[in-house]
């Protein structure tokens, strides 16, 4: 992939991440409401992008990005499949800093 065709990817992730993040933002949704899995959905999807973003930015990957929007995913995640424990799976990330 070109570096022209990863930037015009990033500036449509962006374009996206905006949508996502307000839709997050708008939802009044606190943890208990019925409302609240759709709002971490919302959530999850903007870390998604953010994970897409790290990933695709040209030039070398950063490692602190990587690891954080793993870790933002993993725990995130946790809650839509309990018995994968993923929450417990962030805490190799940061082991040996």
């Amino acid at each position: 992939m070109t570096k022209e065709e990863k930037i015009k990817i990033l500036d449509i992730s962006w374009e996206l991440h905006s949508q996502v993040e307000t839709s997050y933002l708008n939802n009044p949704a606190n943890k208990g409401d019925t409302e609240w899995l759709d709002k971490q959905r919302m959530l999850l999807a903007d870390m998604a992008l953010h994970l897409l973003q790290t990933a695709i930015k040209p030039g070398d990957i950063e490692s602190d990005r990587l690891r954080d929007n793993m870790n933002a995913i993993l725990t995130i995640a946790d809650q839509f499949l309990p018995s994968a424990d993923l929450k417990k799976a962030t805490e190799k990330l940061y082991d040996n800093l």
